[in-house]
């Protein structure tokens, strides 16, 4: 299981990305909010839109989960 957190700041496209522990582009991150642990990046994702009904996987670390 892996550690999960969503950008609170929108991508341009209005998308709120998804990022688990391990990737490289959490620590640029300066707002986010933990979601928790899972087992993967679709219940992460599942996650993160009670909060932000348009949140997407991070292309780099959770790459099936992003659709944009």
């Amino acid at each position: 299981m892996l550690n999960y957190y969503v950008n609170n700041n929108a991508q341009s496209n209005g998308d709120h990305e998804v990022h688990n522990e391990g990737c490289r582009w959490l620590p640029y991150i300066a707002s986010k909010t933990y979601l928790g642990q899972f087992n993967n990046c679709f219940q992460a994702v599942v996650a993160a839109k009670r909060i932000y009904y348009r949140s997407d996987g991070c292309a780099t670390c959770s790459p099936e989960c992003h659709s944009s």
